[in-house]
């Protein structure tokens, strides 16, 4: 199982230590959709309130340095986006992610 594999199913499963093995302690995520950037806890936090579930997952290019993803994401409140992601490796780990995001109709 690939690496963007790992993380959508630790996404869905709200697995948090599934989380903390697989994210790098340099961690860092930017969202373009609202300009944050978040760290690993953020993150781990995040996958553990199980806020998101990914569907129609498609790893677009992965090698040991950097990944590509396409997949739909649905919010606990309804709201759903298509999301691109970009990863950065580093020691196995992913320890970079930029996503892009379009708001889809509920």
């Amino acid at each position: 199982m690939s690496k963007i594999e790992k993380i959508s199913k630790i996404i869905n499963e709200g697995d948090t230590a599934g989380a903390e093995q697989l994210i790098h302690n340099d961690y860092q995520f930017l969202m373009h959709a609202s300009g944050k950037t978040l760290s690993k806890k953020d993150v781990v936090g995040w996958i553990g309130m199980k806020d998101v579930k990914k569907d129609k997952v498609r790893v677009l290019f992965e090698n040991d340095e950097v990944g590509f993803e396409h997949a739909m994401v649905t919010f606990k409140d309804g709201n759903k986006e298509a999301v691109m992601s970009y990863y950065k490796f580093k020691d196995g780990k992913i320890v970079y992610q930029e996503t892009g995001a379009t708001k889809l109709p509920k």
